[in-house]
């Protein structure tokens, strides 16, 4: 975490500018409105469903909360020998299952562990239907999986174990989810073709300084606008040696910029104030090689 001396060393540096993101967007508008590139967006609060234990290639543990909610398009229903038809047609990907995916967020497994988990949505007339079908809830799991990996860069294990007794880790998360018009699900459920869909959410307003303000850098102090955002622990940050991505929990805001000057990632600080919600990141620069 930053010390009182490096924030205050932020806040001097307000007027000196390097970098400022001009995306153009109204941070009111966007929080009153939800509209992103002209396309409306719902608020979705998952309802629980159950719960997928897993490891990846790291041996690290990973939950999956299987969750529902109305505003997810449902996939046309099919039987386990229409499934099987089409997974051995040579177009075996005609049949798709419509999720959301929203980001991963750390949690403490029962044992008090680190671990993390993402919240997967799906409409709730497909998950009784696979709850219905172990062949149906093999062959979702195993799109989900795929889903998470491609959106995380993760290698995820197939040996899965799906929790009896708890239908969830951690905290449900909201997640916004892009709005559908009922002339494409009725095109979607004639033609047999549903999708995963990933939405990519906005970029938030941040600002770059660098101090000294000429010349090579001792350090950089990123600020980044967050007004969306309640707390720190829906945020997840990581940091390159060029690079800064943020994400957070609830796919509020999505940032992933590369930096001017390489980083020095092991003294980084980084600090979320509740109250202006600015995340301020000092990041120490590398020293020029002589």
């Amino acid at each position: 975490m930053l010390e009182q001396e490096d924030t205050d060393q932020a806040q001097a540096l307000l007027n000196r500018l390097l970098l400022d993101s001009n995306n153009g967007e109204d941070t009111d508008k966007l929080a009153s409105e939800l509209q992103i590139n002209n396309k409306p967006f719902s608020t979705v609060i998952p309802s629980p469903g159950f719960c997928v234990k897993l490891k990846n290639k790291k041996d690290e543990k990973f939950f999956v909360n299987i969750c529902t909610a109305d505003n997810v398009p449902s996939p046309p229903d099919i039987t386990d020998d229409e499934l099987i038809k089409i997974l051995e047609s040579d177009d075996p990907t005609q049949f798709r299952i419509p999720m959301s995916i929203g980001a991963p967020h750390a949690e403490l497994d029962k044992s008090g562990q680190g671990c993390t988990a993402y919240d997967v949505i799906v409409n709730p007339l497909f998950y009784n239907q696979l709850n219905s079908s172990e062949l149906i809830k093999t062959f979702f799991l195993t799109v989900m999986l795929e889903g998470v990996e491609l959106k995380y860069d993760q290698e995820l294990s197939r040996e899965w174990v799906i929790l009896k007794n708890r239908k969830f880790v951690g905290d449900l998360a909201e997640q916004y989810v892009k709005d559908r018009s009922k002339s494409l699900i009725t095109e979607v459920n004639q033609d047999c073709y549903c999708f995963v869909f990933f939405y990519r959410a906005p970029e938030p307003k941040f600002t770059i300084l660098q101090e000294p303000v000429s010349g090579h850098p001792e350090f950089l102090v990123a600020e980044i606008h967050l007004p969306l955002v309640k707390s720190s622990q829906t945020l997840q940050l990581d940091l390159g040696e060029d690079r800064i991505v943020l994400e957070t929990r609830s796919n509020v805001y999505d940032l992933d910029i590369f930096l001017p000057y390489y980083i020095q990632q092991d003294e980084c600080g980084a600090q979320f104030d509740r109250k202006t919600k600015i995340l301020t990141i000092t990041m120490p620069v590398h020293p020029l090689s002589t």
